[in-house]
């Protein structure tokens, strides 16, 4: 658990995958309904973004395909770790959102788990899947950037 932004929020997990394979347009901040071995077992870091994504269903938005592994001390004895979770957002929020994953090639994606004074939050991107050149790009600038930190590392 490493803090992140400002003392009062640390981050629990981060969709890293998220961030290679899309090109984020546009974030917003959920709260999600848990049961409360699934609060224990995130704020644990036990949670999995990879391959989840976020769907508006009946004017409520749900995150779908997000693993939860069980909490060890759990004493429930079924278990669905990758349940649809219903995300606590503003109904203009919804909308939003609604409205941009219907266009062709974008998507809602979550990104980052985190507690935000005592409360887990969801970070949600808007997105669009980039192409295996602007990957590529991604990569050499990053390459470039971890270089010129090592120069002027070494300079002083």
């Amino acid at each position: 658990m490493s803090k992140t932004k400002s003392p009062e929020i640390t981050s629990l997990s981060k969709n890293k995958k998220a961030f290679h394979d899309f090109e984020i347009l546009e974030n917003f901040e959920a709260g999600i309904v848990l049961n409360g071995d699934e609060v224990k077992s995130i704020r644990a870091g036990q949670v999995n973004f990879k391959g989840s994504f976020v769907d508006v269903f009946n004017e409520e938005a749900f995150m779908n395909e997000a693993h939860v592994s069980r909490y060890k001390f759990s004493s429930r004895k079924e278990y669905d770790p990758t349940r649809k979770r219903k995300l606590i957002l503003h109904k203009k929020e919804i909308s939003k959102i609604e409205g941009q994953i219907s266009q062709k090639g974008v998507t809602a994606v979550p990104l980052e788990a985190y507690l935000k004074k005592g409360l887990i939050k969801i970070s949600i991107g808007i997105c669009r899947g980039k192409k295996l050149y602007d990957k590529r790009e991604s990569l050499k600038k990053r390459d470039i950037e971890k270089d010129i930190k090592i120069q002027l590392k070494n300079f002083k």
